[in-house]
């Protein structure tokens, strides 16, 4: 049988972090909850008061902060759910037979199908579905490469499974929070371009906006939502416009302080 320990990254997360406490209740008794230190509800002691180990930590981006877990956890496998995140009742099941019986020595980590709900709907197409994501990992042959600040990806020394079971997530339930998310990411993917030396091209603010709205609502299929899928699809096609203006904010800042 193997050990399993459950991590969860959160920030702000009063509205989130009870309901995916509950989600994982009786799979692992070392649930490890890293709360950003700039926090300002009561996520801290919401999760303390359902059983996890609290660990107040300073930012230092999703990466860093998912190694600083592996570190933390004791079981031989690490589970990372997001607070708004859930464990559908199949996918509870499977991991806790899978556990009882020992995953196979060849392998490092399990991908896991998701569904994602945006205003209650759960979506078809876009690439938000089947979304795989890594994230039961065999603790010590995971890493995360710190250089990348978003839409981090455990390197494993050993193969990848996958599991038919699916993570429940609520992305997004008012249309603040898809502009704010949005921004986050856009910001993020800004910097990571302007360290990697590129620089911003007039061009980018037509043609990166055009081809994010063809791969999303014609390749990947987000004509299957609707009138939600349009809008999502041309609301990350407007941020690709917005993440180029920032890497170009970025390039300006940057030639102030050299003159």
């Amino acid at each position: 049988m193997a050990c399993l320990s459950i991590a969860i990254i959160a920030r702000d997360e009063a509205r989130h972090i009870a309901g995916c406490l509950r989600s994982v209740a009786g799979l692992s008794d070392d649930v490890v909850v890293i709360v950003d230190a700039q926090t300002r509800d009561a996520t801290a002691a919401i999760a303390a008061e359902h059983g996890a180990q609290v660990l107040i930590e300073p930012w230092r981006g999703f990466s860093a902060q998912r190694n600083f877990a592996l570190q933390r956890c004791r079981g031989e496998w690490v589970l990372f759910i997001d607070a708004d995140e859930r464990l559908t009742p199949e996918l509870f099941v499977e991991l806790a037979t899978l556990l009882r019986r020992g995953p196979p020595a060849h392998i490092a980590g399990y991908r896991i199908p998701r569904y994602n709900l945006f205003f209650g709907q759960r979506l078809r197409g876009g690439g938000w579905y089947p979304d795989y994501q890594l994230r039961l990992l065999r603790r010590e042959a995971a890493h995360f490469d710190e250089r990348v600040a978003v839409h981090e990806v455990a390197t494993l020394r050993g193969e990848t499974g996958a599991l038919r079971g699916h993570l429940l997530h609520l992305n997004i339930e008012r249309l603040d929070e898809l502009w704010q998310k949005q921004a986050r990411y856009a910001f993020a993917e800004a910097t990571m371009l302007y360290r990697a030396g590129r620089r911003m091209r007039w061009r980018n603010l037509i043609g990166a906006p055009a081809r994010e709205f063809t791969r999303r609502y014609i390749q990947l299929g987000g004509w299957r939502d609707g009138w939600l899928g349009v809008f999502l699809c041309a609301t990350l096609a407007w941020h690709e416009v917005v993440k180029f203006c920032m890497l170009r904010g970025l390039q300006e800042r940057q030639g102030a302080k050299g003159c």
